[in-house]
């Protein structure tokens, strides 16, 4: 049995692969690379690399497997030999997905691939059709949320490891869930990052919030940009995704005539031509720029969604009054309105927040609203709050929360959940790390408690490196249980399945959603989706608006609170009716 290693290292003058203790010379390729091949080395092999003599023996840049750790040797992986299930798998589109946003490390209190595919029936029962997964490449310490990663082709071995990972996506794929993977691009982590000793993976032509940046765009880029694009397609291909959501791509600075993600779009459609399934990519960008999700033909990135802050920043505001940081543009029931038909409240209007015109129009008439991705909570609007706290305990009352899930779930939008929202769970969801180098640990610890206090933040803010911090961000999974948790639950199941049956919510026009409302003394909002129609009071007085049915007859199919009433026997010529809607309450019609 022989095993070839490989690995770009343009600048060394000599290479050599340490193998199970042995160490060998590489011999010279073209563009950069090195090869050798070793006997009797194969799946479970140790290894690593040592440049230009040193003592030192480095993971490999494109590590398959770290079970020791960011900063151990590499191990050698086989993909072959998993043996998966799903070959009938053909995968789901994005649109008309519910997508679901999943921590591995606190989903379930095990914190690992196998215990939280034992939950899937879970997503299955609440009608997911997608599971997002924060990023699992390998990262320092036990648990984080990801973003830190520094092995990009190894999976998080507390976790579970690569077949922890491939018995997680073959489990989803057997109860018809897709999967899909958060990737960084954007930056790696600084413990246990030694891409630089190996090649110019990084360039001071820009700086970054984490120093310099990847190299995109700069001498020996070329080499950098494969290593990215292939390692989009090893998830793809290898682990079975089926799409990737690719970290702050506005913190991505490419000049080159190709845009790297317009590169890596093309690169996945043909692999997906290829493999006969469906794969998609979507991208976090606060940008505000459609471009991201127009096709190339077009002159875009060709990118299948993007995340939509807009749409969260003025449903948040609009539910719970928060005004401060980015909030301050938002709040309205009219920015609302505009994130409804528009998408973006900022396209190209004038951002208090930023202090200049920020963003640019959607063309509503061509582009598909399954393209931007809608939420009321996810992983940085609760972690990213001093003590990690849920929308459900800033609400002034808890309706709200019912409102809020029906306006997200019956949007336009491809909607998401962050993981139990579906049941309003009381846990926290914190920032958490568990860096090994104590400078580095100390420096996150410290940073917290500045960047708070700088914005006026005088109550707790939960130490990122205490356990604990980490342990209370676990889900309780006894809450479903409990009778208002249970209630919210049904709410979350019924709003999707209403969503299956409708066809006319998962129109993918734009322009096919209409809105009216009045914020003067009751604040009441109606949004039309086709024939049906989402009536919410998000204010604190009882309103009574008109409920009309193309059909003639007004039905109720949904209703938030039990003393919501349809009163159509008063029907006139118009067939218009009257919904009374308490405080705090959604409902709807047809």
């Amino acid at each position: 049995m022989s095993n070839r290693f490989a690995v770009w290292a343009p600048a060394a003058e000599r290479v050599e692969v340490v193998a199970d203790g042995a160490r060998l010379p590489m011999e010279a390729q073209p563009s950069g690379w090195w090869e050798a091949r070793v006997s009797d080395a194969g799946h479970g092999t140790d290894y690593g690399f040592v440049l230009d003599g040193a003592d030192e023996v480095l993971p490999d840049p494109r590590s398959p497997w770290q079970p020791h750790g960011v900063h151990g040797q590499s191990r050698v992986y086989d993909h072959e030999r998993f043996a998966w299930t799903d070959q009938h798998w053909h995968g789901r589109p994005l649109p008309g997905s519910v997508l679901y946003e999943m921590h591995v490390g606190t989903f379930t209190p095990e914190g690992t691939f196998d215990a939280a595919a034992e939950r899937l029936d879970h997503l299955v029962a609440l009608g997911i059709d997608a599971v997002e997964l924060l990023p699992v490449a390998s990262f320092p310490g036990h648990h984080g949320w990801g973003y830190d990663g520094v092995h990009l082709w190894a999976p998080h071995e507390p976790y579970g490891g690569p077949d922890g990972l491939k018995r997680f996506v073959d489990a989803a794929h057997a109860r018809g869930l897709a999967v899909i993977l958060d990737v960084v691009y954007n930056h790696l982590g600084p413990d246990g990052n030694r891409l630089g000793s190996f090649g110019p993976y990084f360039t001071s032509a820009h700086a970054t919030p984490w120093g310099d940046a990847v190299n995109f765009d700069q001498e020996g880029s070329d080499g950098v940009r494969a290593f990215v694009v292939q390692n989009a397609l090893m998830w793809l291909r290898n682990y079975h995704f089926d799409g990737l959501r690719i970290d702050a791509v506005h913190a991505i600075t490419d000049h080159s005539a190709v845009h790297i993600l317009e590169e890596m779009g093309r690169a996945v459609a043909a692999e997906s031509a290829h493999l006969g399934r469906e794969l998609f990519l979507i991208a976090e960008s606060d940008l505000n720029d459609p471009r991201l999700v127009t096709s190339r033909e077009a002159g875009g990135y060709g990118l299948d969604a993007q995340w939509s802050d807009d749409f969260h920043h003025a449903l948040h505001a609009a539910l719970t009054g928060e005004r401060q940081g980015y909030y301050c543009d938002f709040g309205s029931l009219e920015t609302l309105k505009k994130a409804l038909t528009k998408v973006f409240v900022h396209d190209g209007t004038m951002s208090a927040y930023r202090g200049r015109h920020h963003g640019r129009p959607v063309n509503v008439r061509e582009t598909p609203a399954h393209r931007f991705l809608g939420f009321l909570q996810n992983h940085d609007q609760v972690g990213n709050r001093a003590s990690g706290d849920r929308i459900g305990t800033l609400l002034p009352s808890p309706g709200l929360l019912k409102v809020g899930a029906a306006l997200l779930l019956l949007a336009p939008f491809t909607p998401m959940l962050f993981m139990g929202e579906e049941w309003g769970a009381s846990t926290p969801w914190c920032y958490f790390t568990d860096h090994q180098d104590p400078d580095l640990a100390r420096a996150v610890s410290e940073g917290r408690r500045r960047e708070f206090s700088r914005h006026g933040w005088t109550g707790e803010v939960p130490d990122p490196q205490a356990v604990d911090t980490f342990r209370r961000s676990v889900l309780d999974w006894a809450e479903p249980d409990d009778p208002h948790h249970a209630d919210l639950l049904e709410w979350h199941r019924a709003l999707i399945s209403l969503r299956r049956t409708r066809p006319e919510l998962n129109d993918p026009r734009l322009t096919a959603t209409r809105v009216e409302l009045d914020e003067n003394g009751a604040r009441w909002l109606m949004m039309w989706r086709g024939e049906v129609c989402v009536a919410a009071n998000a204010g604190g007085v009882p309103v009574v608006l008109p409920a009309a049915s193309a059909g003639g007859r007004p039905r109720l199919l949904l209703a938030s609170d039990p003393a919501i009433r349809l009163d159509v026997d008063g029907l006139g010529d118009s067939g218009t009716g009257a919904l009374e809607l308490p405080a705090a309450s959604i409902a709807v019609f047809h």
